[in-house]
C-alpha cells in the first residue's frame, strides 16, 4: 500500500534547497516573502487572459509513498502566441543590483514545481518560467526567465522529491512505531488520585469536540500527568498529531520532560523535544549571530538537514542536553536547530510566547497542522500578565538620539530616519508639563515616522555590508527588532489599549499597552483544535474565563482537593500589613514568626509581597539572635543560587529550623515540590496586591469603564492568585502535614475570604 504525503510546494523546496549561513539573527520583515503590496502591484499590470493567485497540485509517486504536492502559483500568464509562464513574485529589502538569476535557487525551484503542476495537468509541453523581484522601498522590478521542457520539469521534482524522501521515511517508520506503543499504553502510575480521572477525562473530551478546557485542580493531584496522558491517547487515536505543553518556568517545563520519561519507561516511543532560550542555550560566552563571529551559524543551513535527521533517527526525549549534543556534533546553532526539529516533533515543550507572542512565535505551521494539534497551558494564570507584555511594545528616545549620532556619516536615509523620531520625542516633551501622558488613540505619527525607520534599518541590514562599527550595527539591529515589534503592536491597537509615556528630562518613552489580552490570546490561538488552560489556582475562575478568551462553549472543571483536612493546620493572624501600618505591625509580627520557628523545629517559608517588606522584617527577626538557620531571597538570582536555596530545606527530623524568607510571585512561590518533611509550614504576610502604580491602576479604570470591578481586577484577584500559589507551596502528597499562617486583617473580610480554597476555611484566628 503506498501511503499519501500531502506536502506544500514552499516546504518542499525550503527543506531541499536551504543553504546557507545564519545571518547575525537578521532576519528581514519583508526580504524575500511574499510581500502583499508589491504582488499586488505586479499582478495588477496582468493582461486579461492572465490568471493570479493559481491553485495548483500533483501526485508523484516514488517508493512506497505518494507525494501529493500544491501550492498557489503567483501569476499565470498567457502570450499572444498562447505560450505559458508562470510568474513567481519576492519582495525584498536588498538592492536589486545584488540579486542575480542564481542568487536564490530555492526561489527557482519552488516556480519550477508549479511549472511542473501545470505541464502535467494541461498536457504542456514546453513553458517559461519567470522570476520577479521588487525591491519594497522603490518598487522598481528586476525579471529573470528561463524555459523548460515538460520532461525537465518532472525529472527536476523527481530529483527534489528523492531528497525529501528520507525525511518522509524516518517520520513514517516513527510514527507507526509511536501509534503501535501509544493503543497499548497504560496509565503510567498503579492507580489514578483522586480527582486525577476526572481530569484526564475532562482534557481527551475537551480534545474530542475541539473546545477549550479551564481546568482548577489542586496542588498534588498530579496536572502534568493528567493532561498529557489524555492528550497522548488522542494522538494514538488520530484526533492529533502533535502537542504543544506551554509554561513560563524551567521547572514545570522539567516536571513535563519528567512525565515523558515516566510513559516511555512503559513503552511509550515518541519525539518529545523541548526549547530552551536562546540567551540559555547558546554556545558563546556573548550571543553573535554573525557567521563571521560563530562556527555555529556559518553554514548552518548546509549541515542543519542531516543534524535533525540524525537526531530524530535516534532519540525521543530531546531535552536541553540531548540538543545540545546534537548540535555540537553538526556544528550547528543549538537554539536554531531546536526551533526547525520543532517542526517534525510529536510534543513540543516551550514558553508560552512561542505560541502566543507575534514577535516569535513559530510561523511555519499551517492550518491543517494546527486543526491537528493541542495546547496544554500550565501554570494558566501566569498568562494574564505575561500575554499583557507580549501584546504591548516601548520605545526610548535614547536609542534613536545615539542611532542619529552614530549613523550621520554611515548611512543617510538610517540617519534621517532616526532623527524625525528623535525629534517627535523632544516635540512630546514639551508639549507635555506632566511625568505621564496617558491616550486612548494610537500614537499615529510616531507609527508612520517608525515605520520609515523599520525600512531604512531594513535596507542597511539587508545589504551585508556594513560602513558601521559592529557595536553601532548591534545597536540598530536591537532598535530595528524593537521597531518592528511597535510596529507589529500599532496593527493590533484597538479599545482594549492606551498610549502613555513616562516623560523626565533625561528619558522619553512610548508605550503601547495591551489592557486586556482576551481578544488577542483568541486571535493568536486560533486555529489550534483544543486549548487545555490549567493551574492549581484559577480562582475566581470568571475572572480567567474573561482573561484568558474563553468562548460560551467552552468547558470548565473544578477538582476539589484530594487531601483531608487533617492535614493542614491553617491560623490567621489579623495584623495590618499595609504600607501604612507596616511600621507599627513590623514589631508585633517579627515576635511572632521568631516564636513559631523557634517553638516548632522545622523548615519553614515566609513570603511577602515585596523585597523592602522582606527586607525589613527580616532584620528585624534577626536582631534577637535566634537559634535558628536562615536563607534569604534576593532577586537576579543565578539557576546555581536557586538550586542551593531550595537545597537547604533537606528532608528529615531536625532539630534545628530553617526559615526560607521569600516573595509572593517569585521563584520560590509556584512550581516547586518540597514533599514531606522537606517543608514545615508556610507564612503568607499579606493579600498580595500589586504595588499601587501608573499600569496597575490604568488597568482598573478601564475595567471599571468596561462595567467590571476595576480593583478586583487589577489588584485583588491577581494579589490573591499569589497567596494561594504561596499557600500551595505546602501539601504536596497524601502523607504531608503542615502549618499555614495567613496574615492580614483583611482575610476576616468576605470579599478576601471567599477567594480561599475550602481546605483553607477551618482555621484558628489569633490575636497579639
Amino acid at each position: 500500500m503506498n501511503h499519501r504525503v500531502e506536502v506544500a510546494v514552499r516546504h518542499l523546496v525550503e527543506y531541499v534547497f536551504r543553504g546557507g549561513s545564519l545571518e547575525g539573527g537578521f532576519r528581514s520583515v519583508s526580504t524575500l516573502t511574499e510581500g502583499t503590496k508589491a504582488h499586488q502591484k505586479i499582478q495588477k499590470q496582468y493582461g486579461e487572459q492572465d490568471q493570479k493567485e493559481v491553485y495548483l497540485s500533483m501526485e508523484v509517486p516514488y517508493g512506497e509513498f505518494v507525494f501529493v504536492i500544491d501550492g498557489r502559483c503567483d501569476g499565470l500568464l498567457v502570450d499572444e502566441d498562447g505560450t505559458i509562464t508562470i510568474d513567481e513574485i519576492k519582495s525584498t529589502a536588498m538592492e536589486l543590483e545584488g540579486i542575480d538569476s542564481d542568487t536564490f535557487p530555492v526561489h527557482w525551484a519552488q516556480a519550477k514545481c508549479y511549472a511542473c503542476m501545470y505541464a502535467k495537468t494541461h498536457d504542456v509541453p514546453e513553458l517559461n518560467i519567470q522570476l520577479t523581484y521588487v525591491q519594497v522601498d522603490t518598487e522598481e522590478h528586476k525579471r529573470f526567465v528561463q524555459t523548460m521542457a515538460r520532461e525537465q520539469l518532472e525529472a527536476f521534482v523527481t530529483d527534489v522529491v528523492q531528497k525529501y524522501a528520507p525525511y518522509v521515511e524516518m517520520l513514517h517508520r516513527h510514527r507507526t512505531k509511536r501509534d503501535a506503543s501509544i493503543a497499548s499504553l497504560a496509565f503510567p502510575f498503579p492507580a489514578y488520585r483522586k480527582g486525577q480521572r476526572k481530569l484526564a477525562g475532562s482534557v481527551y473530551t475537551s480534545i474530542a469536540e475541539g473546545v477549550k478546557l479551564f481546568a482548577q485542580a489542586p496542588t498534588g493531584i498530579g496536572k502534568t500527568m493528567s493532561t498529557i496522558f489524555p492528550t497522548v491517547k488522542a494522538m494514538g487515536t488520530g484526533l492529533l498529531k502533535r502537542m504543544f505543553y506551554l509554561t513560563a518556568k524551567t521547572i514545570t517545563r522539567t516536571t513535563a520532560e519528567e512525565a515523558f520519561a515516566r510513559m516511555q519507561s512503559q513503552g511509550l516511543h515518541l519525539h518529545a523535544l523541548t526549547i530552551t532560550a536562546k540567551e540559555k542555550i547558546c554556545f558563546q560566552e556573548q550571543i553573535n549571530c554573525r557567521k563571521e563571529e560563530c562556527v555555529y551559524a556559518d553554514g548552518y543551513y548546509d549541515r542543519v538537514n542531516e543534524a535533525i535527521l540524525d537526531m530524530l533517527g535516534h532519540e525521543t526525549l530531546m531535552d536541553r542536553e540531548v540538543v545540545e549534543a546534537y548540535a555540537r556534533k553538526h556544528r550547528v546553532c543549538p537554539f536554531e536547530f531546536s526551533l526547525d526539529a520543532a517542526y517534525a516533533a510529536d510534543a513540543v515543550i516551550c514558553d508560552y510566547n512561542y505560541i502566543f507572542d507575534p514577535r516569535v512565535s513559530l510561523k511555519r505551521q499551517f492550518a491543517e497542522q494546527k486543526r491537528q494539534t493541542a495546547l496544554l497551558i500550565d501554570e494558566a494564570h501566569n498568562l494574564v500578565d505575561r500575554s499583557r507584555e507580549m501584546f504591548s511594545s516601548a520605545l526610548s528616545k535614547s536609542v534613536f538620539l545615539a542611532l542619529q549620532r552614530e549613523y550621520k556619516t554611515v548611512n543617510k536615509g538610517v540617519f534621517e530616519a532616526a532623527k524625525a523620531v528623535n525629534a517627535y520625542f523632544i516635540r512630546l516633551r514639551k508639549q507635555t508639563k506632566e511625568k505621564h501622558m496617558i491616550e486612548r488613540e494610537a500614537p499615529v505619527e510616531l507609527l508612520e515616522l517608525i515605520e520609515d525607520f523599520v525600512q531604512q534599518a531594513e535596507r542597511e541590514l539587508a545589504a551585508g555590508a556594513s560602513r558601521a562599527a559592529p557595536a553601532t550595527e548591534s545597536l540598530l539591529l536591537e532598535a530595528y527588532f524593537e521597531a518592528v515589534n511597535f510596529v507589529k503592536i500599532g496593527k493590533l491597537y484597538d479599545e482594549r489599549f492606551v498610549t502613555y509615556a513616562d516623560i523626565s528630562s533625561q528619558e522619553v518613552r512610548v508605550r503601547l499597552f495591551c489592557l486586556d489580552p482576551s481578544h488577542l490570546l483568541r486571535e493568536m490561538g486560533k486555529g489550534y483544535r483544543s486549548h487545555i488552560y490549567f493551574s492549581a489556582t484559577l480562582s475566581p475562575i470568571g475572572f480567567y474565563r474573561d482573561m484568558l478568551g474563553a468562548d460560551r462553549d467552552d468547558y470548565t472543571v473544578s477538582i476539589p482537593s484530594p487531601f483531608s483536612s487533617e492535614q493542614l493546620e491553617v491560623v490567621l493572624l489579623p495584623l495590618s500589613t499595609r504600607y501604612r501600618d507596616r511600621e507599627v505591625s513590623m514589631e508585633p509580627l517579627a515576635e511572632y514568626l521568631q516564636q513559631l520557628a523557634e517553638g516548632r523545629s522545622g523548615n519553614y517559608l515566609f513570603f511577602f509581597p515585596s523585597y523592602a517588606y522582606m527586607n525589613m522584617i527580616y532584620d528585624r527577626f534577626m536582631t534577637s539572635n535566634p537559634q535558628v538557620e536562615t536563607i534569604l531571597q534576593h532577586g537576579e538570582m543565578t539557576e546555581a543560587e536557586r538550586e542551593n536555596y531550595l537545597a537547604a530545606f533537606e528532608e528529615g527530623d531536625k532539630e534545628t529550623t530553617l526559615v526560607g524568607f521569600a516573595v509572593m510571585g517569585g521563584i520560590f512561590s509556584e512550581g516547586i515540590d518540597l514533599v514531606g518533611s522537606r517543608l514545615t509550614g508556610v507564612v503568607i504576610v499579606g493579600v498580595g496586591l500589586p504595588q499601587i502604580g501608573l499600569e496597575r491602576n490604568i488597568i482598573r479604570d478601564y475595567f471599571d469603564h468596561t462595567g467590571r470591578n476595576g480593583f478586583d481586577y487589577a489588584y485583588v484577584f491577581p494579589g490573591m492568585n499569589k497567596v494561594l500559589q504561596a499557600g500551595g507551596r505546602l501539601i504536596r502528597s497524601e502523607q504531608d502535614t503542615g502549618l499555614l499562617v495567613l496574615v492580614d486583617d483583611r482575610y476576616l473580610q468576605p470579599h478576601y475570604a471567599r477567594l480561599l480554597p475550602a481546605e483553607w476555611n477551618d482555621r484558628t484566628v489569633i490575636m497579639l
